[in-house]
């Protein structure tokens, strides 16, 4: 439970006794865990306004969904996004690169991306409300977590010296790895076909993503690893509003 605790406190705010584990690779089979209650509360949004006898707005409830979830996340994926768009501007150096992600100002870039990712998330997200498939916010939400441990396990720490995302890089084993990947795959099971197809794309997307971060930077930092959870939800978040558009 020291492991669930430090995984809370890491992706969330949400408000967990203190007593995290200092050995914060314990937390890595938790992180779909902590998806898992993201998913869960925001679901809780949709159900809660399908109570009220009102006139259903779907486009009002996802838009309280995304707002939610960029609080109880506190930005912290978001902020990895943008500063990975600032990095455009430093071209194909990699030390120019890192240097930029590292600044803690953001530029033109970087609000650009976070706009757009929050837009897509709004559109896909009125979709899933619109057609009563507001569950599916919770299997996204515990493979975009989940995925992060294949990436923290499969590849090196990028940047020189310390950073946020180096202890979880120490921490990492296959077994780690390996629960929280059947973590992931048993959220999906209950969602039949949809889940199956959520848990190939997310790691499809996530072998990819690791394939192009070992190619740009040689390995992995906090900041990829915040724009690979805003890909890996925009992915399935469009993939599901794309699956529920299917006829029946």
């Amino acid at each position: 439970m020291q492991g669930l605790r430090s995984a809370i406190r890491t992706l969330t705010l949400i408000p967990v006794p203190a007593g995290g584990s200092e050995d914060l690779g314990r937390a890595l089979p938790w992180f779909p865990v902590t998806g898992l209650i993201l998913g869960s509360a925001l679901y809780a949004v949709d159900l809660a306004f399908r109570q009220f006898p009102l006139t259903p707005w779907p486009a009002g409830t996802a838009l309280l969904i995304v707002a939610l979830q960029t609080v109880l996340t506190r930005g912290l994926h978001l902020d990895g996004l943008g500063d990975w768009a600032d990095s455009l501007g430093g071209y194909l150096d990699r030390e120019k690169r890192l240097a930029i992600m590292k600044d803690v100002h953001i530029g033109a870039f970087g609000v650009a991306a976070i706009g757009l990712d929050l837009l897509a998330k709004w559109i896909a997200c009125e979709r899933l409300v619109s057609a009563g498939r507001a569950a599916f916010l919770i299997p996204i939400a515990v493979l975009s977590r989940g995925m992060l441990v294949w990436l923290i396990t499969t590849l090196p720490y990028a940047r020189a010296g310390e950073g946020m995302g180096r202890p979880f890089v120490q921490g990492a084993t296959p077994g780690r790895c390996a629960a929280a990947l059947a973590i992931c795959l048993s959220a999906c099971l209950p969602f039949g076909l949809a889940g199956i197809g959520f848990f190939v794309l997310a790691w499809a997307t996530a072998v990819l993503l690791g394939l192009r971060w070992r190619r740009s930077f040689g390995g992995i930092t906090g900041d990829l690893l915040g724009i690979a959870n805003e890909g890996l939800e925009i992915v399935l978040l469009l993939a599901g509003a794309w699956f529920v558009s299917l006829p029946s």
